[in-house]
């Protein structure tokens, strides 16, 4: 290099870095680079409140956000929590690595300044929090410090304040410049495997960045995979200062080597002069043999999203005839799915395939990891051609739950469950808190979260052989998660098996074949070769519960189609005697059911005995296969199939529901400044925090460009009331739930106050499946009590109509003043409601 450019490329840098010495000048002793700004010093105080995995907890600084009186704190400033004490905001440092850290951060807060001269967007880059308010406005957290997130943000010219809840004692983050005002994140790809020989016709999941403060809706994505072809996809609009996950088509000819191939993205900005390039990406993609483990990916009916799952597939020892069986693995915390297929050794009588649960940690294999495994479960069963009776579930860890949870849902799916080193439930091993039902209020919040009590699920297992397998030394899930299972499952179960390893801890592998014993256990595989799922002509009696038939309504040829109390335990003990072509048996909480008669021959007539009442001479249904009955005044009696307009097992609440269909948000622009704010605020949040959660994609869009008439079978979630959101007018004019300026009416109730949040949801007009739910407020201190509420954090129950007050962030659950399930006709007058008088 000539010596004058050395001299002026060492000028240009000095320029440059001083330009940002002068730009930013960070109150609490912020470094600052050329590029990049870290917090070094800020200030801490220690948790303020009570929360964790239920729905209301309290938070003496959220309280104050909420009803307007929070201010920037100063060292010494005092705070008093909800239980009376007084805490006090503390000067903090960060160590050598970046990291603020320390036992009294684990729920607590830190604040930050930064000062600067004029309006500039930069790159958050934060990891370990539970979420940040910048200037006011909140974004998502990384709370298990994946270090994943870049979020474009604005500081105004004059002091900037970043508020920030730590999730698990440490935090640490910089800022950055933005490369562009479009740019690629490549920290969070979704990618497929391709496999020789098979056309790669799939989807990737790249995120793409806004780095400008106005919306953009004219970019498309290039991909162009190696010796493959050449695909353009459009992004969705994109909203200012966000993030996106967005779905790339990757289409190309069957690969011929194993190794690596180059995918090239290209984002682009169409225009009226042609497309100008933006940003640019180069990835590896595998390449793996038909034999080796693989990932796949899909798009998910959920959210649009691209997701994936791994696959061992099966290597017998001569042809295909005897790989019909497939094993379907959950994995444990942190792990994802192709580590948890990489754990086995290939088998050779059957395929393996790990879902994902969403991300690492997900939903811990309830609520949206549950209907992930589902979708995974239904497509490779078609793909891998796999015989249904010889389907079995596996899982470790937090898979270990996930195969009690996920198996004891839907019993008529496997023909043996195997949980190794499994935890039961949220409550038994994490010891989360339940509403101790002293008043009607907490046993309607309790009832919301019924889909978690997998102990009440218990005698499902009926259904098929349990082996538990655990560790005896396992000091992160103890054994007695396993015992208690096995204790209480062999009172009234004889197929049970419980195999303790002595010495051993939460991860053991003792054997030299391939695979990690604490999964790939030999017994364990011997006990699944011996057994097989019932078909429905070969199971006689059936001893059936769910807790929500929206969730879990049918076991082989029982279908609990409707609860006479909601989020009840429903059961019902039947037997077929096919002979007599007799149903006879017992029910509990059960309104409506009906009986698939497609195994029973046409000939002849049928008779149904329950709770000692006698039907007979019920003709076989000519049409559908299937007989319905409904109880009416206590008496059975034979009916017609119900209106898909009444609750069921396709549509039936409570509030988490309405997060599926391929759900949208829509937030309103019709109220105040501040009111607009904050519902393009949450939406924003709300679309943030289930990519973070679940791997998610979420369209996002203003009540004034949402059209209620498209895509009716698309779930929809409104941000904002009656007054405020002008599409809630076509979806909500006849929702029994009416939320307006300093008024809710529920039924022929009316609560008045400007502090309230209402989050409730409705069927959608013109939709057989998809709901409405509305994130609502009275005023803006309503509508910002709404922010943190943890609907994507799996075990949180939320019924199907919940009105909270302000103050319950200092006084928890007193401050809730109603909460309810609809009726079966989602009314008010025949649901079950709880007020606060």
């Amino acid at each position: 290099m000539h010596i004058s450019t050395f001299f002026n490329n060492v000028f240009g840098i000095f320029r440059k870095s001083s330009y940002f010495l002068c730009a930013f000048f960070l109150s609490f002793g912020l470094l600052a680079h050329a590029e990049t700004i870290e917090l070094t010093k800020g200030l801490s105080i220690a948790r303020i409140g009570q929360s964790g995995r239920v729905a209301i907890h309290t938070d003496a600084i959220e309280s104050q956000i909420v009803e307007g009186r929070w201010k920037a704190p100063q060292a010494g400033d005092s705070v008093k929590n909800p239980q009376g004490e007084t805490q006090k905001w503390e000067p903090i440092n960060a160590n050598d690595d970046g990291w603020f850290q320390g036992r009294g951060l684990r729920g607590g807060y830190l604040y930050f300044t930064i000062q600067s001269e004029h309006d500039k967007i930069m790159m958050l880059e934060p990891a370990g929090h539970s979420f940040v308010y910048i200037n006011g406005i909140p974004r998502t957290g990384d709370v298990y410090s994946y270090g994943w997130s870049r979020l474009p943000i604005q500081l105004n010219k004059g002091v900037n304040d970043l508020l920030v809840r730590v999730a698990r004692g440490q935090f640490r983050a910089k800022l950055t410049e933005p490369e562009a005002d479009a740019l690629f994140n490549s920290n969070d790809l979704t990618l497929p495997d391709r496999i020789i020989g098979e056309e790669t016709n799939s989807w990737a999941g790249v995120i793409v960045i806004n780095a400008a403060n106005e919306f953009v809706d004219n970019l498309v994505i290039r991909a162009e995979l190696e010796n493959g072809n050449r695909t353009v996809t459009p992004v969705p609009k994109l909203l200012p200062l966000s993030t996106r996950k967005v779905a790339v088509r990757l289409e190309g000819q069957a690969p011929t080597r194993t190794g690596e191939d180059r995918l090239e993205l290209t984002l682009l900005r169409k225009t009226d002069e042609g497309e100008k390039t933006l940003h640019t990406l180069s990835i590896k993609v595998r390449v793996r043999g038909k034999e080796e483990v693989h990932k796949r990916t899909f798009i998910s009916h959920i959210d649009g999203s691209v997701q994936y799952y791994g696959v061992n597939p099966a290597k017998p020892p001569r042809g295909d005839s005897l790989t019909d069986s497939l094993f379907f693995s959950l994995h444990g915390a942190s792990v994802e799915a192709l580590g948890q297929a990489e754990a086995y050794s290939p088998k050779t009588w059957g395929h393996l395939v790990a879902p994902t649960n969403r991300r690492p940690y997900g939903f811990d294999w309830e609520e949206w990891g549950r209907k992930d495994a589902l979708e995974v479960l239904s497509i490779e069963r078609v793909r891998l051609g796999t015989t249904p009776e010889k389907t079995y579930l596996t899982g470790h860890s937090m898979g270990g739950h996930g195969t009690w949870n996920f198996g004891l849902t839907y019993p008529d799916q496997f023909g043996a469950i195997a949980p190794c080193a499994g935890w039961v439930s949220f409550w038994s091993y994490a010891q989360t808190e339940r509403f101790d039902e002293l008043d009607p209020i907490e046993r309607i919040m309790r009832r919301a979260t019924a889909s978690s009590d997998t102990m009440g699920l218990s005698k499902n297992a009926k259904h098929f052989g349990v082996f538990i397998s655990h560790g005896g030394a396992d000091d992160v899930v103890p054994p007695t998660e396993a015992r208690t299972m096995y204790e209480h499952l062999r009172t009234f179960h004889n197929d049970v098996v419980y195999d303790e390893v002595p010495g051993q801890g939460h991860w053991w592998d003792l054997s030299d074949e391939p695979g990690a014993d604490c999964v790939d256990w030999p017994p364990l595989f011997d006990f699944l070769a011996r057994h097989k799922r019932f078909t429905p002509e070969s199971i006689r009696d059936i001893d059936f519960t769910t807790h929500n038939p929206g969730v879990s309504s049918q076991s082989y040829w029982v279908n609990i189609e409707a609860q006479q109390i909601l989020l009840q335990p429903s059961s019902i003990q039947v037997r077929y005697d096919p002979w007599k072509r007799r149903f006879t048996g017992s029910t509990e909480n059960i309104l409506r059911l009906s009986f698939d008669v497609n195994h029973i021959h046409p000939e002849g007539s049928l008779t149904v005995e329950l709770d000692k009442q006698r039907i007979e001479n019920i003709p076989y249904p000519a049409k559908e296969k299937r007989i319905y009955l409904r109880k009416n005044k206590g008496t059975w009696e034979i009916c017609e199939k119900a209106s898909l307009g009444e609750k069921g097992p396709h549509r039936n609440g409570p509030f988490k529901e309405a997060f599926d269909n391929q759900m949208v948000f829509v937030y309103g622009t019709q109220g105040s400044r501040d009111e607009n704010a904050w519902a393009l605020a949450k939406a924003q949040y709300d679309a943030e925090t289930f990519w973070y959660r679940g791997n998610g994609s979420i369209d996002v869009v203003a009540d004034k460009e949402f059209d209620p008439w498209a895509n009716p079978d698309r779930g929809v979630i409104l941000y904002g009331n009656a007054d405020t959101n002008s599409a809630w007018k076509s979806l909500l004019k006849n929702s029994p739930v009416q939320v307006e300026k300093s008024k809710i009416n529920i039924g022929d109730r009316t609560l008045k106050g400007r502090n309230l949040a209402c989050l409730f949801l409705q069927p959608r007009p013109g939709s057989d499946i998809a709901c409405v739910a509305a994130f609502s407020g009275t005023g803006i201190s309503g509508m910002r009590l709404c922010d943190q509420m943890p609907i994507f954090l799996a075990g949180t129950g939320f019924p199907d109509c919940l009105v909270v007050g302000s103050e319950t962030l200092m006084e928890g659950v007193k401050g809730v003043r109603a909460a309810g399930f609809f009726g079966l006709d989602w009314s008010v007058k025949n649901g079950d409601f709880a007020w606060r008088e």
